[in-house]
């Protein structure tokens, strides 16, 4: 790219002292200078098409003599399209304005935006472009070929900012008294088995490892459904590989689990637990099962349990995301996740250089979906409700001692 660029730039001091042979010759002579692929890169810096450099190559090679040589005359040559058809630019970009615009009596409404297509439809306008000259118009006219781009969040709540730092406040104010608080969800649900995994790693040369076609799941491996518990405080993560339903149960089952495992070792003294969840899934603020479960946790453990759920449409800004499940993804790029046990070494082998730790382990539990919390069962629950939006906001506290 720097010799396109190196050579561009010579050009253009140059070609206008030059006749149509000396900028072809001068084409050459670059070509010449770079060896492999210096054809296609000074007809990229140049515009003259490969052919014409090729033959310039033979004129320096051969020895010919330059006097007496015809020389094109300024203007002479065969007339562009766009002179010959002055409409064709005006028609190119209406063509694709209407398609961007989603005009249904476009030719290009409901076909891919090709260069060959946009070329057919021109021609169907009355008007010959070749492909190749369907990009160049494109480029001058100022377009060029983009992928979507996610950056429509839908509705926002109107409180979305307010709850953020009510967020904040409540999980700085647990690490400051020594409090534990984690951010929670559910990563993606994998597939077991040797399924393409995106991303690559290295491997020999014309060796890839080779994967399934279809992405089928095998009966008896199925897919795996990994909750993640990430402590705020600590930099270090808990990942429990459900093998069945993604439900509330689950979902608590994994909290139970790193609290046994790791969080009631770090937190000898901890008397409250904060959690910060998404607004949906198995965490639900909207999950009866989420919060009885959660009150037998607490009954379990003595501990009193805050929960501030993300505000709707705002999963993505859950720190799990992009402090544990990133670099999880990340250090399982390109290999097929083709076992329980691989997919647990693989998690617990993530780490960063800012000291993520992350410990992993099978729950072979089953958890029935379907289960129907009655209100009854919720009017026992000890749960106090925030002023602030209680129904994202609350603490249920213990209605006993753990034994």
């Amino acid at each position: 790219m720097i010799e396109v660029d190196d050579i561009r730039a010579r050009f253009r001091q140059a070609a206008k002292f030059l006749d149509e042979r000396g900028r072809r010759l001068f084409a050459a002579n670059e070509a010449l200078a770079i060896g492999y692929g210096g054809v296609t890169a000074a007809a990229a810096a140049t515009g003259l098409a490969r052919s014409t450099i090729r033959r310039a190559i033979a004129e320096l090679q051969g020895g010919a003599n330059p006097i007496g040589s015809r020389v094109r005359r300024p203007g002479g040559g065969r007339k562009r399209a766009v002179a010959l058809q002055p409409g064709l630019p005006a028609a190119l970009e209406a063509l694709v304005e209407d398609a961007i615009r989603g005009d249904p009596e476009t030719p290009l409404r409901w076909v891919s935006r090709s260069q060959r297509q946009i070329a057919r439809a021109l021609l169907g306008r009355g008007f010959r472009a070749s492909q190749k000259l369907v990009g160049r118009l494109l480029r001058e006219l100022g377009y060029s070929c983009q992928a979507n781009r996610k950056t429509r969040e839908g509705t926002s709540h109107p409180d979305r900012d307010a709850q953020f730092a009510h967020i904040n406040t409540v999980v700085q104010a647990a690490i400051a008294a020594g409090e534990p608080a984690i951010s929670v969800d559910t990563k993606k649900k994998e597939l077991v088995g040797d399924f393409r995994n995106p991303g690559r790693e290295l491997r020999p040369k014309h060796r890839p490892e080779p994967v399934r076609v279809h992405d089928f799941e095998l009966p008896e491996l199925g897919k795996v459904a990994p909750y993640g518990v990430y402590d705020l405080a600590a930099n270090a993560g808990w990942v429990s590989v459900g093998v069945d339903a993604d439900t509330a149960a689950f979902a608590v089952e994994s909290i139970r689990r790193w609290w046994h495992r790791l969080g009631q070792a770090r937190y000898p003294g901890a008397k409250r637990l904060v959690i910060t969840a998404d607004c949906g899934g198995s965490n639900g603020a909207r999950v009866r099962l989420w919060k009885r479960e959660l009150q037998r946790f607490a009954d379990e453990t003595g501990l009193a349990v805050t929960v501030a759920h993300l505000p709707p449409g705002t999963s993505k800004w859950n720190r799990i995301e992009h402090r544990l499940f990133a670099y999880i993804s990340q250090n399982w790029r390109g290999k097929p996740l083709v076992s329980h046990q691989v997919i647990v070494q693989l998690i617990g082998a993530t780490t960063t250089q800012t000291g993520l730790t992350v410990r992993c382990e099978i729950d072979a539990n089953r958890y029935p979906k379907g289960i129907k919390v009655t209100a009854a069962e919720m009017a026992v629950l000890a749960i106090e409700r925030d002023p602030f939006h209680g129904e994202w906001n609350y603490t249920i506290s213990p209605n006993q001692q753990p034994p």
